[in-house]
């Protein structure tokens, strides 16, 4: 076994750590604050908080506003120029996984030339290292789906190629990130439901993923057992703070685990799939697809005795074969009222099916190398076409 643990980021847990911002050693004077281009960050008020908590520790700030629920390039060159023109020196995340990927991603940009796709190390990506240190990066996150806050990567789409990449360093750790499930009180249930299921399957991933380890493991298993206890009762009921906490946690502990093992190939599916469908939430299609995914390890033994533990670890405590995972999984969606997902719904054809084969193998190909078994392009087209209606 061998591992490398390195996780640099102070993180802030709990109810009400909001307040305790302006306490904090922050990396700089003034902060490029970004959020999405939605209503609900202002609305509710947690811009104006985050602002009068910069202003009590003698931090000027401006906004940046563009960003899209599937985040795209041109709004990191966007957000970079003007952080440069306004002279700012560290940047805060405020909002969701897609936000605060965005953050990182200006960070980067900010200071260093050329384009962002220079930097990516896929697809018609440049490849190429990035020279500068990104300026610091705060994370505040209001929703709990990425694990975002506990980990280096980040998610950028090229629109006019359809390539929807991952990308992350040592660099693009946050060096502060709150993590306030009282900020998560006003998600809608169906979003609750569908960043619920991502951070849930960032760890059941990374427990079957090749470089999986003891500590990535602990993590894991704390992840989807919080999950699996509460998601469902948060999104019946969002004002429920102990669900909360538990949901928020578990998508800490999962980002912890995205930082020391990973996700396995259902991501680079799912990408594929956001990738020409922007409007998909990234939580609903992995939930489209996931039944069959699974289904297929288990009908391979790919890795038997760790669906088992899984579905341990979802609450089945006589489990004692792969396939009671999936069935803890279904039981978990259909009590989360997301079991009838379709991916009609949101005007994927089954004729594009092939061609998000070949996208996720071309731009999140790496990921398909730490599968704990090996799947074909057939294998792949299978899963797809089985989770389509």
């Amino acid at each position: 076994m061998t591992f490398t643990y390195h996780i640099p980021t102070k993180i802030l847990f709990g109810n009400g750590q909001l307040s305790h911002l302006h306490e904090q050693n922050l990396p700089g004077k003034k902060a490029l604050v970004v959020i999405s281009s939605g209503k609900s960050i202002r609305a509710n008020g947690y811009l104006q908080r985050v602002e009068n908590e910069l202003k009590m520790a003698g931090i000027d700030s401006v906004v940046f506003d563009k960003i899209l629920a599937n985040p795209v390039k041109r709004h990191i060159s966007e957000g970079a120029a003007f952080a440069k023109a306004q002279g700012c020196d560290f940047v805060i995340g405020l909002g969701g996984g897609s936000t605060i990927d965005s953050a990182k991603a200006i960070a980067i940009m900010a200071t260093n030339d050329g384009d962002f796709w220079d930097y990516i190390g896929a697809g018609t990506g440049g490849k190429k290292a990035i020279p500068v240190w990104p300026l610091p990066i705060v994370a505040i996150t209001t929703t709990a789906g990425t694990g975002t806050e506990a980990d280096p990567w980040l998610v950028i789409t090229k629109e006019d190629t359809n390539e929807k990449i991952g990308s992350g360093y040592l660099g693009t750790f946050p060096v502060l990130s709150i993590v306030d499930p009282e900020l998560m009180v006003t998600v809608p249930s169906h979003l609750t439901a569908y960043q619920g299921f991502d951070a849930l399957f960032h760890s059941t991933e990374g427990y079957i993923n090749v470089t999986a380890n003891t500590l990535s493991d602990m993590y894991s298993l704390e992840a989807i057992k919080l999950i699996s206890r509460s998601l469902a009762l948060a999104v019946k009921d969002g004002k429920n703070i102990k669900a909360r906490e538990d949901v928020a946690l578990g998508n800490t502990l999962a980002g912890m685990v995205e930082s020391t093992s990973g996700c396995i190939s259902e991501h680079s599916l799912e990408h594929a799939m956001s990738a020409y469908h922007p409007k998909l939430p990234h939580g609903a299609g992995l939930i489209m697809i996931s039944r069959e995914y699974y289904s297929h390890l288990a009908s391979v033994h790919a890795c038997d005795q760790r669906m088992i533990d899984m579905a341990k670890a979802m609450g089945m405590s006589q489990a004692n074969k792969p396939m009671d995972f999936v069935e803890a999984l279904v039981n978990l969606q259909k009590a989360c009222q997301v079991d009838a997902l379709r991916m009609s719904d949101y005007q994927i054809t089954k004729e594009e099916l092939p061609t998000m084969v070949t996208n996720a193998r071309e731009n999140m190909g790496g990921l398909f190398s730490v599968d704990p078994t090996v799947l074909s392009d057939e294998d792949c087209l299978n899963i797809y076409t089985r989770s389509f209606a």
